[in-house]
């Protein structure tokens, strides 16, 4: 049931394509633009978290399809907690521990060769 206040929607789709022993090969995934049409994309890996507010639980889906070579990985997860600790902050203002998460991802970035050391 949607909520009555909700004004407008928005769709996001994901599309994933499976080998013959269900590994993900192919991920497409499309979203409403403001003219209505979506255009496909690929990409090699999603991370999807979604909170329950009922049960208090997060429910959530990481696929990757396997020619994602580690480095990506890598990559891929460095963004995603350096977009994590930023998002922490903009919803909780906690500057303390979002630097904290920060510390970590530079660690994380640094031990993974995907960014330089800090001097």
């Amino acid at each position: 049931m949607q909520n009555p206040k909700v004004a407008h929607t928005n769709e996001i789709s994901i599309k994933v394509g499976l080998d013959e022993n269900k590994v993900p090969i192919d991920i497409l995934w499309t979203a409403d633009k403001n003219d209505g049409n979506a255009e496909h994309q690929t990409c090699k890996a999603i991370l999807l978290s979604l909170f329950d507010g009922v049960h208090q639980e997060t429910l959530k889906i990481d696929l990757w399809t396997k020619d994602m070579m580690v480095s990506e990985m890598d990559r891929f997860m460095f963004q995603t907690l350096r977009a994590l600790s930023e998002t922490y902050f903009k919803a909780s203002q906690n500057a303390a521990l979002a630097n904290e998460m920060q510390r970590f991802v530079q660690y994380f970035g640094e031990k993974t060769e995907v960014i330089s050391p800090e001097k």
